[in-house]
């Protein structure tokens, strides 16, 4: 089992920047990619970005240029980072961390950004 904690969401004005973490704990050896993606109101969760094991990187059209991935290993404990930059009040939604572990997802609970205009 992988847990996933996600924190950093708030509110914040459009033009603003938010940084998002997520910690992984449990069987976190082996987790090849890690992910972040986002669901607003009334509409289907999609991808934002992933961060390969090998540090390879990959963004939405939506956010490339505003938003980076990073991550973090440690020996207990892997984490991983979205900065949010110039932030649009379309960019507002539930924000979820995910992993990928030898071909099994899991979720985080989720973390509300809000931006306003």
């Amino acid at each position: 089992q992988v847990q996933l904690v996600e924190s950093g969401g708030g509110l914040v004005q459009a033009g603003g920047s938010l940084r998002l973490s997520c910690a992984a704990s449990g069987y976190i050896f082996s987790i090849n990619v890690m992910a972040w993606y986002r669901q607003a109101p009334g509409k289907q969760r999609e991808f934002v970005a992933t961060i390969a094991s090998d540090g390879t990187t990959n963004y939405a059209d939506s956010v490339k240029g505003r938003f980076t991935i990073s991550r973090d290993n440690a020996k207990t404990k892997t984490t991983v980072y979205l900065q949010m930059n110039s932030l649009k009040p379309e960019d507002t939604a539930v924000y979820y961390c995910a992993a990928t572990r030898l071909g099994r997802n899991f979720w985080g609970q989720g973390t509300q950004v809000t931006v306003s205009s």
